[in-house]
């Protein structure tokens, strides 16, 4: 076996390896999910935003003019994030493997722990073993269950 050879075969079992990782952290965070599903916690978040306007207007021939206007917005979070920041959430939090956090970012990113909403969930599982390939430099800086933390709680009220 030829130094080229070698070098290639290293590159091929490496490779294998970090697919295998990355098909590990999932069941990790699959189980963990589940165990997370079957808690029992409450997470209630109101969001508000009332705008008033009035004016009158007197004019020689005694007019009034009112406009009230008072109008209530929501704003979903999910929708606000870009794909790529939902997939980040996801990678960090099943890395930390604590099942309360990933509840949370499953709620942040648009996902509900109904059982019903499975299909699109399970959509964006397959979408992300893609996006981790692609992605294997963010997947390597949050690696440890610190750093994972550590971006989750720096990114989850964005």
């Amino acid at each position: 076996m030829n130094k080229n050879q070698k070098i290639a075969l290293g590159c091929g079992v490496a490779g294998c390896l970090g697919l295998i990782l990355i098909a590990i952290c999932l069941v990790l965070f699959f189980v963990f999910q589940s165990g997370a599903l079957n808690r029992n916690s409450d997470f209630n978040s109101n969001q508000n935003s009332n705008s008033n306007s009035n004016s009158n207007t007197d004019s020689s021939s005694d007019s009034n003019a009112n406009s009230n206007s008072n109008s209530d917005t929501s704003t979903s979070t999910s929708s606000s994030m870009s794909d790529d920041d939902k997939h980040k959430l996801f990678q960090a939090a099943g890395i930390t493997k604590d099942p309360i956090l990933i509840q949370r970012v499953m709620l942040k990113i648009g996902f509900s722990t109904d059982p019903g909403m499975s299909a699109e969930r399970d959509e964006f599982v397959k979408d992300h073993m893609n996006w981790a390939m692609r992605n294997s430099d963010f997947v390597r800086s949050v690696i440890s269950e610190d750093a994972a933390r550590a971006y989750v709680n720096a990114h989850i009220d964005d």
